[in-house]
């Protein structure tokens, strides 16, 4: 059997960037998918996963929140700005 990904303490995916959390969710699901991890790691992995995908998701939520529509007035010059989902 291979070795599973190595991953950070549970107190450090806060910490992680979008990119670093994707990267280790990725490398955790291939790790799964090839079904070379023993049993007790699987799982240990798994919940590290499912924390993982919480935390993008997460800083997906607070990117979107941050995301503005530019308004136009009638003669399409700008107006000021509005949440992107305000429609």
């Amino acid at each position: 059997m291979t070795t599973a990904p190595q991953t950070a303490a549970p107190a450090e995916i806060s910490s992680l960037s979008f990119e670093k959390a994707v990267e280790e969710l990725e490398s955790i699901v291939s790790a799964l998918e090839r079904g070379d991890v023993a049993l007790d790691r699987s799982i240990e992995i798994y919940e590290r996963g499912e924390a993982l995908k919480k935390h993008c998701e997460a800083l997906l939520n607070a990117a979107e929140n941050r995301i503005e529509k530019i308004r136009l007035d009638r003669a399409g010059k700008p107006q000021g700005v509005e949440p992107l989902d305000g429609e």
